[in-house]
């Protein structure tokens, strides 16, 4: 692949331009195209394939590079005639009744029913250039392989704008749709929004980057594609202003090393991150300056491209950076990881659009330290200028409801996740953890947890959540990993109360203890740091508060041999009790830090209050900030 030079005149940060975006995507393209069938109708690449089986995943492979496709040939229709070319004879094939390699309708197979979308999608945009140009036989294919959309069920979380988009394209083109199809989607949709921009996938408290590249960018492409329906007239400011919403915080979930928040499932999808920044400068409804929206969008493409994303062969694999297996999830196979298509959105928009002509403005991580409190997920942002690191802690995100008891989901369960760790996949572990270990060495899980609240005072954020931890022998026959927890046998442990007072690198988190000392289990207590590469630039650490509460007099560091996502030994510090943890008050200073960063022995002290009264003490952080243990007491959460 031939780049063009590195342009630091009108991109000071990532030096990428559109002619860049340009050439990394007709490089996936070429790549791809040469494990095409001959008819075009199938793109079988190397690796597994998912729980649907190969024609499944071949069809997922054209769907989702025909996305890609699109906003090249929609932004740049008169260069892309080569596109253009190759997948109309693919469009043809595939829906052609007579042909034995056709792809399985959606009334066949529910995973068409989402490939049906980008390829819906896709033809709405490019219908100049690609629809219009068709044989009306190809036509009339096309339609009846989307028709059988109509009346089908789809699982009420993101899958329902599979069957919006697909049945709207249908109506624009003479085909047969349903509003009540449209309309049932649209009340569920607006059933998962949880507020500020953000939905929840479904009835779990599930948060991640499908509310950006689902949740937020369908609402504007099915704008786009029937703009004088009434319905979407009717929901134009309220999609607007959700979307920006949204957008302000995404802007704060960036690092300044170009990766986001690695947190939540299908992270396979890797820059598919940006589409929403991309989607907010295509319809108008962002208040981010477009400098911002670009340079947010060509960090996460030059970070994926500078780790390894794409092989040596000009293919996506799954994974993070290289390839990595034990990402793959029951439905992911070989061309699943080519919905990171969607972060090349802002393709569809010409050369001269205003995202592409103005100077790169930098991240607000860079450009001072960050704080932000999110509420629908329970995250609390702190972003730290000097090394660039984007931290969150969470008390209400967990892929489960209130009272679930299943183990712990690595991608969503754990304490914090950051722009620069990636959480240990297993999910028994101290990582991020406040746990129980027994005699038999397993860990406690904390899923379907009660959000206590959060709130901002002196600097300093604090969020909180309890939980009764409990131990999981997980179901053999558990069903397939869509990101919740594993389901299994629980046993109960201990009363748990979860403070994070966190300012900047710095997190006290102070933990509360109740019914350990009628407990059985005679289990130790772990508080467990960030899980951090050994080769990695940031460095983590995990030290008792003296002074303060129950001692907690023991510490090592837990240590995962072979390959992870971004590295090759995973090390995570804890501190704890060497025998049994009993009723009281614990607290530790949890740190994660990158090159010029805070110190690792940045810790907090307690001073004790002068008074007799319990209670009456506070503690201050290295830079003065301080928290004060009687407000905590009488704050919305019981500390």
């Amino acid at each position: 692949m031939l780049l063009p030079p590195l342009d630091y005149q009108l991109s000071p940060f990532t030096g990428l331009t559109r002619e860049h975006w340009c050439a990394y995507a007709d490089h996936l393209l070429r790549s791809a195209h040469q494990f095409g069938t001959d008819d075009h109708a199938n793109i079988h690449l190397p690796g597994a394939n998912s729980r649907y089986g190969p024609r499944s995943d071949s069809l997922e492979a054209f769907a989702r590079t025909f996305l890609l496709a699109s906003f090249r040939m929609a932004g740049d229709p008169a260069s892309t005639g080569w596109i253009a070319e190759w997948y109309a004879a693919g469009l043809d094939a595939g829906t052609n009744p007579a042909n034995p390699d056709r792809w399985p309708t959606p009334g066949e197979l529910g995973q068409a029913k989402v490939e049906a979308a980008s390829l819906a999608v896709g033809l709405a945009l490019t219908r100049d250039v690609l629809w219009d140009k068709l044989p009306e036989r190809v036509q009339e294919q096309l339609i009846a392989w989307f028709e059988t959309v109509i009346g089908e069920e789809y699982p009420p979380i993101n899958w329902v704008w599979f069957q919006i988009v697909v049945e709207t394209f249908l109506a624009s083109v003479g085909g047969r749709y349903s509003d009540e199809d449209i309309d049932a989607g649209l009340a569920i949709h607006d059933s998962l929004y949880r507020g500020g921009g953000w939905f929840a996938d479904g009835p779990e408290r599930a948060y991640d980057h499908y509310v950006g590249w689902a949740f937020q960018v369908y609402p504007q492409l099915w704008a786009l594609m029937a703009p004088s329906d009434p319905r979407v007239t009717a929901r134009k400011t309220l999609d607007g202003d959700r979307l920006a919403d949204f957008l302000d915080d995404a802007a704060y979930l960036v690092g300044a090393n170009g990766a986001p928040l690695i947190q939540g499932r299908s992270l396979i999808y890797r820059f598919a991150a940006a589409a929403p920044f991309w989607v907010g400068e295509l319809s108008g409804h962002t208040r981010l300056a477009p400098g911002l929206s670009r340079r947010a969008s060509s960090g996460m493409l030059d970070y994926f491209a500078r780790h390894g994303s794409i092989t040596e062969d000009g293919l996506l694999s799954i994974g993070w950076h290289g390839e990595f297996a034990g990402m793959k999830q029951a439905y992911s196979g070989f061309g699943s990881p080519y919905w990171a298509a969607k972060g090349m959105l802002g393709l569809a928009l010409p050369a001269d659009n205003r995202v592409w002509t103005a100077v790169e403005a930098p991240l607000p991580v860079e450009v001072a330290d960050t704080q932000r409190l999110i509420a629908a997920p329970g995250w609390q942002v702190d972003g730290t200028r000097t090394d660039g690191v984007v931290r969150i802690r969470n008390h209400a995100t967990d892929h489960a409801v209130v009272g679930a008891v299943v183990a712990d989901s690595p991608l969503y369960a754990r304490i914090g996740y950051s722009t620069h760790t990636f959480p240990d996949l297993t999910p028994e572990s101290v990582d991020n953890a406040v746990a129980f270990v027994d005699s038999d060495g397993r860990l406690t899980h904390r899923t379907g947890f009660e959000y206590l609240g959060s709130f901002s005072e002196g600097g300093v954020q604090l969020g909180a959540s309890r939980f009764t931890a409990h131990w999981i022998e997980p179901d053999p026959d558990a069903g397939p990993d869509h990101g919740s927890g594993v389901a299994g046998v629980a046993t109960p442990g201990p009363s748990v109360t979860v403070v994070s007072a966190t300012r900047g690198a710095v997190e006290l988190r102070l933990v509360r203890v109740s019914g350990a000392s009628g407990s059985s289990t005679g289990s130790a207590l772990r508080i467990g740091g960030w899980p951090v590469d050994a080769a990695s630039s940031v460095v983590g650490s995990v030290m008792p508060v003296p002074g303060f509460g129950m001692s907690l007099d023991s510490s090592g560091t837990f240590v995962r041999s072979g390959a992870h996502p971004m590295g090759s030994e995973l090390t995570i510090p804890w501190v704890g009790t060497s025998g049994t943890a009993h009723d009281g008050d614990y607290a530790a200073v949890v740190v994660l830090a990158g090159d010029g960063g805070a110190s690792t022995d940045a810790g907090v002290t307690y001073v004790a209050g002068e008074g007799e009264v319990e209670g009456d003490g506070r503690f201050v952080f290295s830079d003065g900030a301080s928290v004060d243990l009687a407000r905590l007491q009488r704050a919305q959460f019981d500390a």
